[in-house]
C-alpha cells in the first residue's frame, strides 16, 4: 500500500520557449496540463528505471515569466514574436505557423508516493535518485519548452511544509479560485438573472471606468472591478469535457497513439488564483493539482489525496 512519504522539490526550472496560448481563450502562462504531462512523463521514466513510487500531486509557483510579443506603441494590440524558418529548396519563403512562446522560471513541488519499503529504498539511494531525476527534467520536454536550468532538486520529508514555502520565494503559487467564481456568478445573478459561469469569467478580466461626482473623484471617474479584494484571479483553463463518444485503440484517425482509447474534448475553464506562500492554507495538501474525473469530465482540481492502496 501506497503512502505519501516525500516532497519532490524541482527548484527555480528555467524553461526557455514555452507554450504560453494556454487554450483557444487564454494567453500568457503554460496550461497546467503542461507541468502535469511532464511530471507524468518523469514518473514513467522512474518507474522504467526501477524505482517503485507514484508522482501524483503537484504544486506550481511561478517566479518570473517572459511572454514572447511586441506592439507598436502603448494603444496598439500585442501580437507573438513569431520565429522565421528556412527557406524552402527554391529559394521561397516557408510559411509561418503562429505560435506563442514564454520564457519562465518556474518551481514544482510533487508529492511521493511509495510503500515503506519504498521509502526506505528512497532514503538509501537518495543521491542516485535525484541525479537520475535531473537527467530526465533537462532531457525531456517542460510546458511545451526547453529547460536549460535547474537551481536545486531536492527530496523533502512531509513534515517540511514550511521550509519548503520559504524554499518558494519570492514566487505566486497557483491555487484553484472556484469558489470565487461562484460568488461572482451569483452577484451578476443578483441584477441579471440570466448570467452564467462564462458572463461571470469575462467580468474577471474587465475594468469598468464610470463617471462620477467631482465630489468623489476630481476627474469625474472611477474604476471598478469585481477582482477588488479577491486577491489576483486569472481565468485558466482546468481540463476537458469530452465532445464525443470514446474511440476504441486505433479508431480514431490521426491520432497521436493507437495504444489508448481516444476522443474529442474541448476545453473547461476556471479561475485561478496567484497567492504569496505565506499566505497558503494551512492544510498544505490542498496547494497541490492533481489529475480527476468525472464520467466524461476530466479536469485538474486541488482535492485531497487518496494514496492509499495506490
Amino acid at each position: 500500500m501506497k503512502r505519501l512519504s516525500h516532497y519532490l522539490l524541482l527548484n527555480k526550472l528555467e524553461i526557455e520557449n514555452a507554450n504560453a496560448v494556454s487554450s483557444p481563450l487564454t494567453y500568457g502562462f503554460p496550461a497546467i496540463s503542461g507541468f502535469m504531462g511532464a511530471v507524468h512523463a518523469l514518473n514513467r521514466k522512474l518507474s522504467e528505471a526501477g524505482f517503485d513510487l507514484d508522482l501524483s500531486g503537484v504544486l506550481i509557483a511561478c517566479h518570473s515569466i517572459d511572454v514572447q510579443r511586441y506592439r507598436p506603441h502603448l494603444y496598439s494590440d500585442y501580437t507573438f514574436n513569431q520565429s522565421r524558418n528556412p527557406i524552402k529548396k527554391d529559394g521561397g519563403t516557408a510559411a509561418i505557423i503562429e505560435e506563442g512562446k514564454a520564457h519562465l522560471s518556474v518551481s514544482l513541488v510533487v508529492e511521493v508516493a511509495t510503500t515503506r519499503s519504498g521509502a526506505r529504498d528512497l532514503a538509501d539511494t537518495q543521491d542516485d535518485f535525484l541525479k537520475y531525476c535531473k537527467e530526465i527534467v533537462f532531457r525531456q520536454r517542460m510546458a511545451g519548452g526547453s529547460v536549460h536550468a535547474i537551481g536545486n532538486i531536492q527530496l523533502l520529508n512531509t513534515a517540511s511544509a514550511d521550509a519548503i514555502k520559504k524554499l518558494l520565494l519570492p514566487a505566486f503559487v497557483l491555487m484553484d479560485a472556484k469558489d470565487d467564481l461562484i460568488e461572482i456568478t451569483h452577484q451578476l445573478q443578483k441584477t441579471e438573472p440570466s448570467a452564467t459561469a462564462l458572463d461571470a469569467l469575462v467580468e474577471v478580466v474587465t475594468l469598468h471606468h464610470e463617471p462620477v461626482d467631482s465630489a468623489v473623484s476630481p476627474n469625474g471617474w472611477q474604476s471598478r472591478s469585481v477582482k477588488t479584494g479577491r486577491g489576483w484571479l486569472v481565468p485558466i483553463p482546468v481540463g476537458f469535457q469530452a465532445i464525443s463518444r470514446l474511440f476504441e485503440p486505433g479508431h480514431m484517425e490521426n491520432c497521436r497513439t493507437d495504444t489508448y482509447p481516444s476522443r474529442y474534448v474541448e476545453a473547461v475553464y476556471s479561475l485561478g488564483k496567484w497567492v504569496f506562500p505565506h499566505r497558503l492554507p494551512i492544510e498544505f495538501t490542498n496547494c497541490f493539482w492533481r489529475y480527476s474525473q468525472n464520467q466524461d469530465l476530466y479536469f485538474f482540481s486541488q482535492t485531497q489525496p487518496n494514496l492509499q492502496g495506490a
